[in-house]
């Protein structure tokens, strides 16, 4: 008997739960897809807003940043981490630096960027954000050289 899926993790005004909503109209057989879990975000402070994980393999890691108005993440790079980012809403000025130079763009909703290893950069919220970040699994990998909430690393600085 065909049982109705359920739709991906939903949050709540709050962020505080994880809500599974039942959309209409799509249907599956449940003994054909009986290894098929909904897993929950996990949802982590940050001192610039919140990050909720909603995708966590050996291969890749999906997450939604939220960027409060006026703060931004560290001006960072990453040694091994391949990331993509999209502005899902809100607006985005971007401090980059590859191969020497040195620079700002803006992102608008819908737009993104490829961030590769190595390439140092700083998000930071004109508005407040949503920003869709898509990578490869190493979310320890970060080297921060420069950040406003004391989390820089003290290597980096030399």
């Amino acid at each position: 008997m065909p049982t109705s899926l359920a739709a991906p993790p939903t949050l709540t005004d709050s962020c505080a739960e994880i809500k599974i909503s039942q959309p209409r109209g799509i249907w599956y057989d449940s003994h054909q897809m009986s290894h098929i879990t909904i897993q929950p975000a996990k949802i982590v402070n940050k001192p610039w807003g919140y990050e909720i994980i909603w995708a966590h393999t050996d291969r890749y890691v999906g997450k939604i940043l939220h960027i409060n108005k006026g703060e931004s993440l560290s001006y960072q790079y990453h040694v091994v981490k391949d990331e993509t980012i999209r502005l899902l809403s809100g607006a985005l000025d971007l401090d980059l630096e590859s191969d020497g130079e040195r620079g700002q763009l803006r992102l608008a909703p819908g737009e993104s960027l490829h961030i590769v290893p190595g390439m140092k950069h700083r998000m930071i919220a004109v508005e407040d954000c949503d920003v869709l970040e898509v990578s490869t699994p190493e979310l320890d990998d970060v080297v921060r050289l420069e950040d406003r909430y004391g989390r820089a690393d003290s290597a980096a600085k030399k």
